[in-house]
């Protein structure tokens, strides 16, 4: 392990390159600091690992027949978007580590404090995304969500409450990690297109967190909501506001893009 608060040891190298004057300007290469892999990515890789083979344990028994085939292909999305979710929180943390290095106190605790809330994570994951699923499809996708029919919104808001706040926090932890890195520009070197960087990877996952916290807000809107019966439309908005996701991130990461563009413009517009 490397003295603590220093950035890991790696080959010596050059500043990123910009781009030529009569080149379109754009974000230059993040210079990678971390080249050796510690025991702590290790341990998270493997965790992380471990949290997609309780996915699929999850899943039951492998099909014995082809009209079990059938029936568990049907559950094939499920899983695929499970595996996307929980690879994109892996990816932001492998991300960080490549980038920065970081290999002191507040880095491993904060990554500890991820591969415990991903492994806590796996659990309403598959519930949500399952039942989100169901809706989209018409049924076809089959819903793992097991609810009381005579307490079927309360059971539904748990577990959509469960799952944000799972969310929330995977994301708060990634933005933090960042801003740790951020806070530790000086001493990694990083260069004002590197600070950028960070700081949209900071904006991407607070609009995650935000997500989240909307979502809270809904399934409280949902379970107070007058009458005997909350209306289906109501009861699922928590769901609808990730898939706004689609489209709120990258309207985030290419409006960041373009304020970098323009604040180079007048630089490379200046004449030799």
């Amino acid at each position: 392990m490397t003295e603590a608060g220093q950035p890991r040891p790696g080959p010596s190298s050059q500043s990123p390159n910009t781009s030529p004057p009569s080149a379109a300007p754009s974000l230059p290469a993040f210079r990678e600091r971390g080249h050796q892999v510690t025991r702590l990515e290790s341990f998270v890789d493997a965790a992380f690992a471990f949290s997609l083979t309780m996915l699929v344990i999850l899943f039951n028994e492998l099909p014995d027949t082809v009209a079990e085939l059938r029936e568990a292909l049907r559950r094939v999305p499920t899983f695929v978007f499970c595996f996307v979710l929980i690879a994109m929180f892996w990816g932001a943390h492998n991300r960080w580590s490549r980038r920065y290095g970081l290999d002191d106190a507040r880095s491993i605790v904060l990554s500890l404090a991820l591969v415990l809330v991903v492994m806590i994570y796996v659990y309403p994951l598959r519930m949500v995304i399952s039942s989100a699923m169901s809706l989209f499809t018409g049924g076809w996708v089959r819903s793992e969500l097991g609810i009381d029919p005579a307490h079927w919104n309360a059971d539904l808001q748990t577990a959509f409450m469960v799952y944000a706040v799972g969310f929330g926090l995977l994301s708060l932890i990634v933005c933090e990690l960042n801003r740790h890195a951020l806070r530790r520009a000086d001493a990694l070197g990083l260069s004002e297109a590197e600070r950028y960087e960070t700081r949209t990877e900071i904006g991407l996952h607070w609009i995650l967190a935000g997500s989240a916290g909307l979502s809270l807000l809904l399934s409280g809107v949902a379970l107070a909501w007058p009458g005997e019966r909350t209306p289906g439309l109501v009861a699922s908005l928590p769901v609808w506001v990730y898939a706004a996701l689609g489209a709120a991130m990258p309207y985030y990461a290419v409006r960041r893009n373009r304020q970098w563009l323009a604040r180079q413009r007048p630089i490379q517009d200046v004449p030799a």
